[in-house]
């Protein structure tokens, strides 16, 4: 499932609270939040490179948080754009705490279609511990509220936050699983320059997983939202530009998603050879997932051969999306 948006950053204005992880402007990659004259030339630049029925989304920071005045002009610039039917509709991403019904009048009275909320942990101590100002509960109340104003919902989750092990991360993906949203986001933590946990960091308090220990966690997170038929539409932070420039460290990769899909396919070719005979086998997976298959520097390969297994790899028409099926050569 593929999202197609024109992005505009409301990068770190309105939130009340400053995450132990945040530095909106290095996590958007934008040095200033965007204003009224900026939603015009964003959607032309994307009708005149071909892009249409895109969503107009504003992201980063905390859209219904930041002050009404400022909210409803961005809100205004866009109307036009939607009602000539230049973009499908407007996506904007926020806090559970700031989604009352009032404001939710206002974001369909405009023409918002998906609220994303950034829900990051479902459990209420490491919420505290990284300076959320809001509770697990808060997340399932919004998340009830968003979808019952008609709004498309979308969750956004955290993993390796600071006091949250590997199981927090996945009882988290269980519980937003629950709340059923149209779409999810993972982040893995990094830590950039200018946060809190920068300063964690330098002093040892806070040590962030190894990039192969988040695809483990985060591949088993992808599997448990795909299986319920829940997109992920975004894993790990945007690659390049300002992001590359403050990370400082944790498990960050231009390609983070394929690393988690590689994962996936190694453990469901492990499955597939389970209880079989070392030797020599033929891995069938479907002809676009090859190279997810062999995985990255054919990391899965080497690995099925350390355990006694010398696989090739050849496509098949008609399986699904993360199936194999093997046979010996």
């Amino acid at each position: 499932m593929k999202h197609s948006n024109i992005a505009l950053f409301v990068a770190g204005v309105g939130c009340p609270h400053r995450c132990t992880f945040c530095d909106q402007r290095t996590i958007t990659g934008e040095p200033e939040t965007a204003s009224p004259e900026d939603v015009a030339p964003a959607v032309r630049t994307a009708l005149e490179s071909g892009t249409r029925g895109a969503q107009l989304a504003f992201f980063g920071g905390s859209f219904t948080a930041v002050p009404r005045p400022y909210m409803i002009s961005l809100l205004e610039a866009a109307r036009p754009f939607v009602e000539d039917g230049s973009v499908s509709g407007i996506r904007i991403s926020t806090r559970p705490d700031s989604v009352g019904d009032e404001v939710l009048d206002i974001l369909e009275d405009y023409g918002v279609e998906a609220v994303e909320l950034g829900a990051q942990s479902m459990r209420d101590r490491v919420l505290k511990l990284n300076r959320r100002g809001h509770t697990a509960d808060d997340v399932v109340e919004a998340a009830e509220r968003v979808r019952r104003h008609g709004f498309e919902l979308g969750l956004q989750m955290m993993t390796g936050l600071p006091g949250s092990a590997p199981e927090d991360d996945l009882y988290t993906g269980r519980m937003l699983a629950e709340l059923q949203p149209a779409t999810m986001r993972i982040y893995p933590t990094i830590v950039l320059e200018g946060t809190e946990l920068a300063e964690l960091w330098r002093t040892g308090a806070y040590v962030p997983p190894t990039l192969d220990e988040s695809v483990q966690v985060c591949g088993e997170l992808l599997r448990i939202f795909e299986d319920r038929g829940i997109p992920v539409i975004r894993m790990g932070l945007h690659s390049g530009g300002e992001v590359e420039e403050g990370y400082l460290a944790g498990p960050y990769h231009p390609a983070f998603r394929e690393l988690c899909e590689g994962h996936i396919y190694l453990e469901r070719a492990k499955d597939a050879l389970k209880g079989a005979e070392p030797g020599k086998y033929r891995l069938s997976v479907a002809p676009s997932e090859i190279s997810k298959m062999a995985g990255q520097n054919r990391r899965n390969i080497i690995e099925l051969e350390k355990n006694g297994y010398v696989c090739r790899i050849r496509p098949e028409d008609g399986l699904a999306h993360f199936e194999v099926r093997a046979e010996q050569i």
